[in-house]
């Protein structure tokens, strides 16, 4: 049986500051320049990022389709795009009649398992010991791994703080919390003054999966819920119900906007982008808002600030240790008719993706890239510098499960943040169907 990554990784020597920042030489073409007279290729792109909800990375796409085309005139990119959960869907209807699109997006560890155990993406490790070789931030393309070959290769990588509008703290004369009673008290102190807490869409329940995973590993330590996933531990640990106990006081605190549980998290988002929430955890996939996107006020942006989760009082947990990991990565279909055109254009777009990432969108992609003329904004620099003092990063919880448990996971994260299930019961039940999916 394939065995699942579950990716935590040490950042502390895996990824640098220097690492992150590190010249990346040149970027390479990544097709034919005489293309015009090769025979006509059409490579067909599905990917999540809308130009309504995610504009700057979508113009990013249309920008290095525009490039390849150019370079490769036989080639033709055919996309499609869809938001993130519809493109979930779409990725389980396809796969069921295995016409997957050529080229199209994953996430890593046990979301992608199902399609390799299928043999339904193509390995990509020729092109990783070609001309990508050395490209990578170090710790990123192993999460795409399975049996020693890789079956995706990542755009970006993320760690997810708790961003905060330092206009609404100042009018309450509030600083970011150190530890998590401070934290309660900022909840307290903008609640009882009818100034929403936390934005959050818990519709997509991933979201509400955040704020469960940092109480888990500021309690436990980052260990506790990796080992609880993969067995070498149980996920009835008292840490783990403790982290659960606290989502349900959040919720009694009125921590989060009405309504949260039916809003997806773009609609969630909205409570934060609007200053009618003081605060909002996400990835720094989420940089371009407040950083570089011009459709979003120059005055909100400059009013944005971060902090790293606080640490629990008498938790085995440290303040540098972070929810995130590698971002989405590129497949290319097994059954692709035109595989290895498809190869050479996922290779040109997570080169190119790289550059584009830093100087037009402000998230940190997955390749190194050389950066010394580039003009960053303080708040991306300040993050890249918190990468570089990260003594963990643990993987999505619902990404290092297999699929069944993940869906289990996700479900249990809403039914705990609507009060339908107790703490111990919510433990119970992940503690069930994982012992159920892996006979341990």
């Amino acid at each position: 049986m394939v065995s699942r990554k579950a990716l935590t990784v040490t950042m502390a020597a895996s990824l640098g500051f220097g690492a992150v920042l590190a010249g990346c030489g040149d970027s390479g073409d990544g097709g034919d320049k005489g293309g015009a007279s090769g025979q006509k290729v059409t490579i067909k792109l599905m990917h999540l990022w809308p130009a309504g909800s995610s504009a700057t990375q979508n113009k990013i796409v249309n920008d290095i389709i525009n490039e390849y085309q150019a370079a490769n005139t036989n080639v033709t990119i055919e996309q499609e795009v869809l938001e993130n959960e519809q493109y979930k869907n779409k990725m389980k209807v396809l796969s069921t009649s295995d016409k997957l699109p050529d080229v199209g997006m994953t996430w890593a560890a046990g979301y992608m398992e199902p399609y390799v155990k299928g043999e339904m993406f193509a390995p990509l490790d020729d092109l990783l010991q070609g001309e990508l070789k050395d490209k990578f931030v170090k710790g990123t393309t192993e999460a795409y791994a399975f049996g020693g070959k890789t079956y995706a290769l990542p755009v970006e990588l993320n760690i997810v703080p708790v961003y905060y509008n330092k206009a609404i703290f100042a009018q309450y004369n509030l600083q970011p919390p150190k530890t998590y009673d401070e934290f309660k008290k900022i909840v307290q102190t903008l609640a009882s003054n009818g100034v929403t807490p936390i934005a959050l869409g818990n519709k997509d329940r991933w979201t509400g999966s955040l704020w469960y995973m940092y109480l888990a590993d500021r309690l436990g330590g980052p260990e506790t819920l990796k080992k609880a996933i993969d067995r070498t531990g149980s996920f009835e640990d008292p840490n783990l119900i403790r982290a659960a106990q606290e989502i349900t006081q959040l919720v009694d605190m009125n921590a989060f906007n009405k309504g949260f549980n039916g809003l997806s998290n773009d609609e969630g988002k909205a409570e934060f982008m609007n200053s009618k929430a003081a605060m909002y955890m996400m990835g720094t996939w989420e940089l371009p808002n407040y950083t570089t996107n011009k459709d979003v006020p120059q005055s909100f942006r400059d009013q944005i600030g971060f902090f790293k989760f606080p640490t629990v009082d008498g938790g085995k947990g440290n303040v540098e240790s972070w929810v995130g990991g590698p971002g989405v990565g590129l497949f290319v279909s097994n059954n692709s008719k035109v595989k290895e055109e498809a190869k050479k254009f996922v290779s040109f777009f997570v080169q190119k993706w790289g550059e584009h990432a830093i100087s037009e969108a402000g998230v940190i992609p997955a390749t190194k890239v050389d950066t010394a003329k580039v003009k960053l904004p303080q708040l991306y620099i300040d993050l890249l510098n918190e990468l570089n003092k990260a003594s963990n990063i643990t993987l999505f919880a619902d990404v290092q499960m297999n699929p069944a448990s993940a869906e289990v996971h996700l479900n249990m994260i809403q039914a705990l943040y609507g009060k339908a299930v107790t703490p111990e019961d919510f433990v119970k039940k992940h503690e069930e169907s994982l012992a159920k999916e892996t006979g341990k």
